[in-house]
């Protein structure tokens, strides 16, 4: 991971990041570990659709980056990682406030990196919710990452 870029300073920065500063996307909480983080969309003028409720585009934005984050801060030197696929299933409209939570835990990052000794690449698929106050689940969304070691090809070379 880049080194200046500590938990504590992703959360200000991704604050100021245009499409969640303006959408009412905020940051509320990072565990100590780097594996668990929850987001939030506040129902804010530039995050409705056409009928006030939740644009599909904020719900998915809140859910993007934070799976990929999560392995590049413990995988980072030794592995590539990149977002390959993403899908979200809106369940229900919501006015309200809205959350989700990214969490893969160590023995997860561990298997991967153990996966990635022995195999050219590793396909994870995460999911989450994001619910609103009452705990009522509006969309569930599936994010699937690339994952390899960077000395793969030499590694898994045709002979």
């Amino acid at each position: 991971m880049i080194q200046f870029l500590t938990p504590k300073k992703l959360v200000k920065y991704l604050g100021l990041w245009p499409p969640y500063l303006f959408s009412g996307i905020s940051i509320k909480e990072i565990n100590p570990e780097f594996t668990r983080i929850t987001s939030q969309l506040k129902n804010h003028f530039f995050s409705r659709n056409y009928v006030g409720t939740h644009f599909g585009g904020s719900l998915y934005s809140m859910c993007d980056p934070f799976y990929m984050f999560i392995l590049l801060e413990h995988l980072s030197r030794e592995h590539i990682v990149w977002d390959q696929s993403a899908t979200i299933e809106f369940i229900r409209p919501s006015h309200d406030t809205v959350t989700a939570t990214f969490e893969i835990s160590m023995a997860e990052i561990e298997n991967l990196k153990l996966q990635a000794l022995s195999q050219f690449k590793v396909l994870p698929v995460f999911e989450t919710t994001i619910t609103d106050s009452q705990g009522q689940v509006i969309a569930k969304v599936k994010k699937g990452l690339y994952v390899r070691r960077k000395d793969a090809k030499q590694r898994f070379q045709k002979a």
